[in-house]
């Protein structure tokens, strides 16, 4: 099929040289497109192909991903949220955005909209209700397993060629189509000086954060939101592996939004834009407002 054509930016924020992919016209209604970990902006192409409105997507690299800056470095979680915060000024100053962000993205913008709820007029989170509890969230532990690996680097994932990368991503993902695989591994990848290619991601992402991660903290961001949010539930994404089991705890997450509905995508991995982004467009055009 033909795809929707896109086109990029560079933008400064906070100092870091920003790319910022848009799809439709700048006159049409604003949604803001948030990639998550390890990913980057083209990921969105088959969500934004399905959209049977016209919409003016804004999709970001985040830092380190895509062709955004990398820092080359470790990186510090919180430089998200006020990375969101200039795009979210830039793009749509004054005026509350509309947000849809998968997986990390809806983990920034979760915890964004609850500290700043005039700036979100709706959200909508794909297959992310955190993450779970560390089974080891000693402090010096991890902190010095932090350390260790600076030592040691981080972990490298190179491939020959966009083949061998699009034939690692259907191994990942089962549901995913080799055409679409193709037309991934051609586009979140960088070619390297040995002629090898890489994921288009930091590879200082990669190692683990020495910050241990507490539920409680999102939870409260998360009930100072003020906007309707909407949850897209993968049939076989990271929501039901992690919650599935522990309804109390599901019931518990789901319980702490103030104007929650949710929807689940049947036949759908954690990359539902993916697996199904025929139902995932209908689902987010059904409950987006437009201007």
């Amino acid at each position: 099929m033909q795809h929707k054509r896109s086109r990029t930016e560079k933008i400064s924020i906070r100092g870091l040289r920003y790319n910022v992919r848009h799809w439709g016209p700048e006159s049409a209604p604003a949604v803001f497109f948030l990639h998550g970990w390890m990913d980057c902006s083209p990921t969105f192409q088959f969500l934004v192909d399905a959209l049977q409105e016209t919409w003016h997507v804004i999709a970001p690299d985040w830092r380190g991903y895509g062709e955004s800056e990398w820092l080359l470095r470790p990186y510090w979680f919180p430089d998200y949220y006020a990375d969101l915060h200039c795009l979210l000024e830039h793009y749509s100053p004054g005026k509350p955005a509309r947000v849809v962000a998968h997986s990390m993205g809806a983990n920034i913008s979760g915890c964004y909209a609850g500290v700043r709820p005039e700036r979100i007029k709706q959200l909508v989170m794909l297959d992310f209700l955190g993450l779970k509890p560390a089974i080891d969230d000693d402090s010096p532990n991890l902190i010095g397993k932090w350390i260790k690996n600076l030592e040691s680097g981080p972990p490298q994932g190179v491939y020959p060629n966009c083949e061998a990368l699009a034939a690692r991503l259907m191994e990942l993902d089962p549901r995913l189509s080799e055409s679409r695989a193709q037309f991934l591994s051609s586009n979140i990848c960088r070619y390297r000086s040995d002629s090898m290619i890489e994921m288009a991601c930091d590879p200082w992402h990669r190692v683990p954060s020495p910050v241990a991660y507490h539920i409680e903290d999102v939870l409260a961001c998360w009930g100072r939101i003020e906007a309707p949010v909407m949850l897209l539930i993968a049939e076989h994404g990271l929501v039901i592996q992690r919650f599935g089991n522990d309804r109390k705890e599901f019931d518990r997450r789901i319980g702490s939004f103030k104007n929650l509905q949710t929807e689940r995508i049947p036949d759908s991995g954690h990359n539902v834009q993916h697996d199904q982004p025929e139902m995932v467009a209908k689902a987010i055009e059904a409950f987006l407002t437009r201007d």
